[in-house]
């Protein structure tokens, strides 16, 4: 089997996972690959073929979707007869839009996983169980089912329940945001509030400013928008102003999507300073920004800055909120803030995408704001992510080699780690699965997936004792890497 790969993307623009995949696909049809015929294996490919091991799975697992190959463990991957993949019938090849071909790309180059049972999860940003209050929610939910009746049940309208804006009005009020349960339009979660926020600025085929990195699901939204994505470095300060101008300058970026408070995956926080002069950009170039604020209420050290939309007075930021990480993100909770004709053209997005949100869950996410729940489970929530942050950062600074380098965050659940060397954490991710410790490997929150030496740990589900044992394994096999003697770990199985 013969594969010739162009890296050049203007020559070929698919992805070079597609094209293994296409050319695999051509081998079987053209009867060079016999069904039953067993292929190299994933790690003989790449190195045959010099490239991730990643890229190559992604490959064969398309192929596997589409019912062309078969993977067996233990034996291997093989050309899947038609019966097989279809019952006797030839399997139905479907026709996808090239913007929905685009978002697959990108989401079969997310990394995976696994199921690592016994894994220590360095990996997700999702707020630990052990820590939700679901018998506070259970019995908010009770009494808002039992006052409302049957009416909470019926569709809200597409603002949201009034009660729970008017709670979030005045939380933000003293966060310094100034803004009245009008200007604000509820969702769920931050994940719809960026493609809402999105779609209110942007249509398929404009390009849209982003920090590089970013937040994964930000640009799994842009693709699956149809967007192209503008990177803006980020420095130690933030995001590079310099490079920012230039990017909202040009007529076809129409904002810029940012995290300011407790970076998403750097864990960083800008300086009003900062803020202050990134508003005066987006200003001179008549750009809106979309100012995500998904952690904004776990902050565990230092003093707040206000939000950029609090600093805003002409309307240009739209802010975004998310009760997923501060309180669980089963509720589904969140809240876009905008002013001026944005609201109208929010609501009529909101109302065109799903009606309405569910009434009984927002109502009883107000119980907890109004009742004080919602404060003490702050509380006891920024209180374990202090211990969970400090024995991780200590852990790092005794485990991990000279030359690593990591952000110290004073709030949220990320540290972003560079380690030293020109090391793609693809590779230290393969071996630290098999290891049993989960994290997220940097190439991830670039727009087109490059390599990077940086990685994003999380201490939002591991306990401290997890934490430091997980910083341990994590630097013998980053040692090991840099050593360029990389060892099968002993551990759990995927």
């Amino acid at each position: 089997m013969r594969i010739s790969l162009e890296r050049d993307a203007t020559r070929d623009e698919r992805p070079v996972y597609q094209q293994i995949a296409d050319q695999i696909r051509g081998e079987i049809d053209a009867s060079r690959l016999e069904i039953g015929a067993r292929l190299p294996t994933i790690r003989d490919l790449a190195r045959e073929l010099r490239v991730n091991r990643d890229t190559v799975a992604q490959a064969y697992d398309t192929l596997a979707q589409a019912g062309v190959l078969e993977a067996t463990v233990g034996r291997g991957t093989f050309v899947a007869s038609p019966a097989r993949a279809n019952g006797g019938a030839h399997p139905f090849q479907p026709v996808f839009p090239p913007l929905v071909e685009r978002l697959l790309a990108f989401e079969r180059a997310r990394p995976r996983f696994g199921s690592a049972k016994g894994a220590i999860p360095l990996h997700a940003v999702v707020p630990d169980p052990s820590l939700y209050p679901h018998e506070a929610f259970r019995k908010a939910l009770s009494r808002v089912l039992a006052r409302g009746g049957p009416d909470l049940l019926l569709y809200g309208e597409s603002q949201g329940h009034l009660g729970l804006r008017k709670a979030l009005a005045e939380r933000l009020r003293r966060a310094a945001l100034a803004v009245g349960p009008e200007e604000i339009v509820l969702c769920h979660g931050a994940s719809q509030g960026i493609s809402l926020a999105l779609r209110l600025f942007a249509a398929p085929g404009d390009a849209i400013a982003l920090e590089e990195p970013t937040y994964n699901n930000a640009l799994a939204a842009a693709h699956g928008h149809g967007l192209r994505p503008v990177a803006v470095p980020m420095r130690d300060d933030g995001p590079d102003l310099e490079a920012l101008g230039r990017a909202l300058s040009r007529p076809e970026v129409k904002l810029f999507y940012t995290i300011p408070t407790f970076h998403n995956p750097l864990g960083t926080t800008t300086s009003l300073a900062h803020r202050r002069a990134l508003l005066e950009v987006a200003r001179r170039c008549g750009k809106p920004v979309i100012e995500d604020g998904y952690e904004m209420d776990l902050r565990i050290d230092g003093r707040s800055v206000p939000p950029l939309a609090g600093l805003d007075s002409s309307g240009l930021v739209v802010h975004l909120f998310s009760f997923s990480k501060s309180l669980f993100p089963g509720a589904r909770v969140g809240a876009i803030t905008a002013r001026g004709p944005a609201i109208d053209a929010l609501l009529a997005l909101k109302h065109a995408t799903d009606l309405s949100d569910s009434l009984p869950l927002q109502a009883a996410v107000a119980e907890l704001v109004e009742n004080g729940e919602y404060d003490r489970h702050l509380a006891r929530l920024r209180r374990a992510l202090r211990v969970r942050r400090d024995a991780l950062l200590e852990a790092l600074e005794k485990e991990m080699p000279e030359g690593t380098r990591w952000s110290t965050p004073e709030g949220g659940y990320q540290v972003w780690v560079e380690l030293p060397g020109a090391v793609d954490t693809r590779d230290v991710h393969s071996d630290a699965i098999r290891a049993g410790v989960l994290f997220a490997p940097g190439s991830q929150f670039h727009h087109d997936g490059r390599a990077s030496s940086g990685l994003r740990l999380s201490f939002a589900m591991a306990g401290e004792a997890e934490l430091r044992r997980g910083a341990q394994m994590l630097g013998r096999i980053v040692r090991e890497r840099l050593e360029g003697e990389p060892r099968r770990a002993a551990g759990v199985h995927v």
